[in-house]
């Protein structure tokens, strides 16, 4: 069980991790896994955050109750199927210290990544929608979900290169299709052993902070700058990777 100032670290991730989930895409709800994993072992960070990750998706369901666009959202859960299961062939031989690796490297290129799209280094070009391309996006971002809880990336890319994507329609398509895989994860972490008694009174005592933090992001969704709050995120990610890489290290 978590004690102290660990419960105290838990709860301001998973608060940070609500407002994303609630009014910015989801796109840096992994930061709540990545400052966790570098106070406890990853996969049970990773265990952690999961439930939480879930209760978030359901409150944030309704705000945006049938707003999302309907075939980039199939296309993305059915190609997320396949990279859930990647990610369980890779669970069952990857070392703890290879885990905060990949994690410690996703959580430095996830603002490198965010840097190079402000600035117009990676910028897709408009263009019609395509299942191909949904499908490999949906695989990259089942993937990179369920190892690390960071699959916004690959879905941000797809759904941003399409035409006539407004905010509230791309942040919709998010919640949706991450509750979707989320309900996926669960099903495979059970499979995996990854939950236990005291890791789900944890959850029980975290719920709360996850669902006022997603309200908060709900509100925030037109009122907080997306620039002041993707800013101090990204600092967490990038001294989160560094540590997270030089534990994997040494």
């Amino acid at each position: 069980m978590l004690e102290g100032w660990l419960w105290l670290l838990a709860a301001f991730a998973v608060f940070v991790g609500g407002m994303s989930k609630g009014g910015f895409g989801s796109s840096i709800g992994f930061v709540s896994s990545a400052i966790l994993a570098v106070v406890l072992e990853p996969t049970h960070a990773l265990a952690l955050m999961l439930p939480l990750l879930i209760i978030m998706d359901f409150s944030a369901l309704k705000p945006y109750w049938k707003q999302w666009d309907g075939p980039s959202t199939r296309v993305l859960v059915i190609g997320s199927v396949f990279g859930c299961i990647a990610g369980i062939l890779l669970f069952k031989i990857i070392s703890a210290d290879a885990l905060r690796l990949l994690i410690g490297a996703i959580a430095l290129l996830f603002p490198l990544f965010q840097l190079a799209r402000a600035r117009g280094w990676i910028s897709p070009q408009p263009r019609d929608f395509s299942s191909r391309d949904g499908i490999i996006a949906g695989v990259a971002a089942g993937f990179t979900s369920f190892i690390s809880h960071a699959g916004g990336p690959a879905v941000a890319v797809f759904m941003l290169s399409q035409r006539n994507v407004g905010k509230t329609v791309y942040q919709a398509t998010t919640v949706i299709v991450f509750w979707a895989i989320n309900l996926m994860k669960f099903a495979s972490y059970a499979y995996l052993g990854l939950f236990s008694w005291d890791l789900m009174g944890d959850v029980a005592l975290l719920a709360p902070v996850a669902i006022f933090g997603t309200w908060v992001g709900v509100k925030a969704h037109h009122a907080i700058p997306e620039r002041l709050f993707f800013g101090i995120t990204y600092v967490a990610l990038v001294l989160t990777g560094v540590k997270l890489i030089y534990d994997g290290l040494f």
